[in-house]
């Protein structure tokens, strides 16, 4: 018999009958845990084996066993079982308990340094099954097309201007400062808009080629650009670059009082007035009505909202 013939004689109730028939090794105790009637059952059995070209169960003294071929199907047929009920149970529910489903996060560490840490473990915690993939937002990655494709469920980071073409939930507004350190002569002499435009900046690694972050393209509406002498892919790393040296970074105040306490660094007002940094979590149609997504955006709020200073 083709393969294809094989499978239109095959549905998932058969699949059924037999996994329960292999496990339970009697017809009888199949048909109770199954409902059904016994006779009913036997008949199940008589297709499977036509189907297997074997008996699969036979009898042994007073009870049944698997034949050899028996054997080899009870977990593949519990295989296909597990996979069919997984197959529509997002639709119906979601429960992260037991759920084995993998969360693809983009993101970066300049929300706050205790974020992801902090999200991993809430989700972990709740979900112990599932996995996390934590993608890095660079100049090399897209991320309207890695929502579009699958390849991220959730993009979290800031924007001015969060693309239109995608759904957005704010997670929270921070005031923009600068970090310095402790022995910059801001410190002590302090400084006006020119003396902060002329000083030397750290600025994370464009997104995209040409792309600004939100500080430069406030600076741009102004007609205003700053001496950026050093670009860092590492937002994580510039906190301590800061600490070394005359540079000066500026970024959100929430970011900055994480390391003011273990860096010698000190956080000054800027010269310059900026609109708050706002930060969202980003994601596309494809996952929007998604019972396990919407889990996941929800311990994203969460996590935000302990974080977040108002």
């Amino acid at each position: 018999m083709k393969d294809q013939a094989l499978f239109d004689k095959i549905d998932l109730h058969l699949i059924r009958v037999l996994n329960t028939v292999l496990t339970e090794r009697s017809v009888s105790r199949a048909a109770i845990k199954l409902g059904m009637y016994q006779p009913a059952v036997s008949a199940a059995l008589k297709r499977l084996r036509v189907l297997a070209g074997d008996p699969i169960l036979v009898r042994s003294g007073s009870g049944m066993v698997p034949t050899d071929a028996g054997l080899r199907m009870i977990e593949p047929s519990a295989s296909i079982l597990r996979a069919a009920g997984m197959l529509f149970s997002d639709a119906r529910g979601f429960d992260p308990a037991t759920a084995e489903t993998t969360f693809r996060l983009a993101a970066s560490d300049y929300m706050d340094p205790l974020f992801l840490p902090q999200l991993v473990a809430q989700i972990k915690a709740l979900a112990p099954r599932s996995h996390i993939e934590i993608q890095p937002l660079s100049a090399e990655s897209d991320y309207r097309s890695h929502l579009a494709k699958g390849d991220a469920d959730l993009v979290i980071g800031n924007w001015s201007a969060p693309s239109d073409e995608l759904h957005m939930a704010r997670l929270f507004g921070d005031e923009v400062v600068c970090l310095v350190a402790k022995d910059h002569p801001a410190v002590r002499r302090g400084w006006d808009a020119a003396g902060w435009l002329a000083a030397e900046h750290i600025a994370p690694a464009a997104m995209h080629p040409g792309a600004k972050g939100v500080i430069d393209e406030h600076l741009d509406s102004l007609g205003m650009v700053r001496n950026i002498t050093v670009r860092c892919p590492h937002f994580g790393l510039m906190p301590s670059m800061v600490a070394s040296s005359l540079l000066v970074m500026t970024t959100g105040r929430q970011y900055c009082e994480r390391f003011a306490g273990i860096l010698p660094v000190k956080i000054l007002p800027s010269p310059i007035e900026f609109p708050r940094m706002m930060y969202y979590q980003l994601w596309h149609e494809r996952t929007h009505a998604s019972n396990a997504s919407k889990w996941l955006r929800e311990r994203v709020k969460s996590v935000a909202a302990t974080l977040r200073k108002e």
